[in-house]
């Protein structure tokens, strides 16, 4: 059972959320590997962006938008089944597939809570008004996260000066979105 895929042009806020793993039990339901330790963002939209993985491997050529009946945890992992029924080969042949949302359709957040997506890019300040670098990923490392940063390295421009720093309250001052950056208690030779 092949279905009619929707072309659709990837919003200007989409964001990559996951990718699809595999086919999961008879039904044309998949699993998900989400990028972010609490996929609510794959839970609040109904309406998820494909893209074909790099291999080239899939039904689908361009971006297409598949309808999410239902997406939920299941043991350790997230599966989904699309709106548009589908068989365990046609789910299998999704294999790869690069899920994107909108960033407009993320749940909100609370105060202090931010998606990771929003912070990389923002310049990290400590108390001093020293930049530290800018923030090129985040790592969890299980009972906190990490901001890995980024500064151009004089000595060397092609190997950048790396810092990572505990992404808590002891050591993060504020965070201004708005602004672009994020004000720390951390010392440029710590």
């Amino acid at each position: 059972m092949q279905p009619a895929w929707e072309p659709a042009e990837l919003p200007a806020d989409a964001v990559e959320v996951g990718r699809i793993l595999d086919a999961w039990g008879l039904k044309g339901w998949f699993k998900v590997l989400p990028h972010s330790a609490s996929p609510e963002a794959l839970f609040s939209s109904k309406r998820w962006f494909l893209q074909p993985n790099e291999r080239g491997a899939s039904p689908f050529k361009g971006t297409v938008l598949m309808r999410i009946r239902e997406a939920k945890e299941h043991a350790d992992s997230l599966v989904a089944c699309p709106l548009e029924a589908i068989d365990r080969d046609t789910a299998e042949s999704l294999k790869g597939a690069r899920i994107f949302v909108p960033r407009s359709s993320f749940p909100s957040t609370q105060a202090d809570e931010y998606y990771w997506v929003d912070l990389i890019g923002l310049s990290v300040l400590n108390r001093d008004n020293l930049n530290l670098g800018t923030v090129t990923e985040l790592l969890s490392t299980g009972p906190q996260t990490v901001l890995v940063l980024h500064q151009p390295n004089p000595d060397d421009p092609t190997k950048p000066i790396e810092r990572m720093i505990p992404f808590v309250s002891a050591y993060v001052d504020r965070v201004d979105i708005a602004a672009r950056q994020i004000w720390v208690d951390w010392q440029a030779d710590y």
